[in-house]
């Protein structure tokens, strides 16, 4: 295994983490398969993982006490444990108690070393910070129930960068991918929250498992090559200095296995010129299959009624592209925008249209995009 600085935290975390949001589970009942998630658990950790990242929502409240089981036998002491405060529980601050403390219960443990406020964005951001909760954290840290205080993220980057700029944070957690590099906080975010200190951890490496099993058109690309998609994937990440932790929600025993691999083969600036045009060409193909022609160029905005109109095709052409995991993950993220901002808020006014460099007809594309994501479809 490979280790990393976890940026200024003096941390040695290894190149892999283990994610588990997607642990294996029971057919007939979507239950937690324990004795095969437990398995995995300590698989990695004996392969060098050393830092295991879960939430509070995860597996409907499963995968703490899941965790918790695997960390059990000494396992503990060998991994750095981080969970998250569900900001959406948050009513007032004295919720933070509450919900931590169930969480140590679940993980059979009075301490994680990094805690986490789930899912930032522009909208609970200043929910938290007006509530006092980092105020709370700091207490909760001198208390020793948690390390170091983060945050995960999903919006866009000038939420990030408000996000990133309010407060002294030691970590955050981005969406982040070889086919994801102008989404959300992006290699924008990745390279500013680097520069200001921020130890960056990555989520959804593999987008949600759909680069493991690209379209024919991409898969053609890589198997002319000879190269393993999930392979190429993680130490396209693993090059970029900035990234301090690639985490992986693996499913199976092989997963661990093969990403274990992979991270022992991970460097900085290790992949060669005939690798990243490599890589060029599949990012430069998964565009070309995008349904809507957009460049996110900004010409349309802002739009008078409000509406993300770049942020709607965005999604929409992730869940079309890729379907599987990430068409939930783009459905799900379409309805926690802001009402206001979602494509079925747009009137109709055509004042987008003429503005559009790629004549796209926005208005039109928008009905699509509320079809497929709204709550009728």
């Amino acid at each position: 295994m490979k280790y990393r600085r976890l940026g200024r935290t003096n941390v040695e975390v290894s190149a892999l983490g283990f994610g588990a949001m997607r642990l294996p589970v029971v057919a007939e009942s979507g239950a937690v398969d324990e004795p095969a998630a437990v398995e995995m658990i300590r698989c990695a950790i004996d392969h060098g993982v050393n830092y295991v990242d879960t939430a509070y929502p995860y597996h409907d409240g499963a995968s703490e006490v899941v965790v918790g089981k695997a960390l059990r036998d000494g396992y503990r002491r060998k991994v750095h444990l981080a969970t998250k405060l569900p900001t959406w529980d948050v009513k007032k601050v004295e919720d933070c108690d509450r919900l931590l403390d169930e969480q140590l219960r679940r993980l059979q443990s009075d301490r994680v070393e990094f805690y986490l406020l789930h899912c930032l964005n522009k909208q609970r951001w200043p929910e938290m910070r007006d509530l006092g909760v980092l105020e709370w954290a700091a207490r909760a840290k001198a208390d020793g129930r948690i390390g170091e205080v983060g945050f995960s993220f999903h919006d866009t980057f000038d939420a990030f960068r408000e996000i990133v700029d309010g407060y002294d944070w030691p970590l955050c957690q981005i969406q982040y991918n070889l086919v994801n590099e102008g989404v959300q906080a992006g290699t924008e975010g990745l390279e500013y929250a680097a520069a200001k200190g921020l130890a960056v951890v990555i989520m959804e490496p593999l987008f949600g498992g759909t680069l493991a099993n690209p379209p024919a058109e991409i898969r053609a690309i890589w198997d002319a090559a000879g190269r393993d998609p999930v392979d190429a994937a993680l130490q396209w990440l693993w090059n970029q200095p900035k990234v301090s932790l690639v985490l992986s929600g693996m499913t199976t025993l092989e997963h661990v296995r093969r990403n274990v691999a992979s991270a022992a083969r991970s460097g900085v600036a290790a992949l060669a010129r005939d690798d990243l045009d490599l890589i060029a060409r599949v990012q430069a193909k998964y565009g070309e299959l995008s349904p809507i022609p957009c460049t996110k160029c900004g010409y349309c905005m802002p739009c008078p009624n409000g509406v993300d109109i770049p942020g709607n095709f965005e999604l929409y052409n992730n869940a079309v592209v890729f379907r599987g995991s990430s068409e939930t993950l783009s459905r799900n993220l379409y309805r926690m925008m802001p009402a206001g901002e979602r494509a079925a808020a747009c009137e109709q006014c055509g004042a987008c249209e003429d503005k559009c460099p790629q004549g796209i007809a926005i208005a039109e594309e928008l009905r699509r995009v509320e079809k497929e994501f709204g709550e009728s479809g």
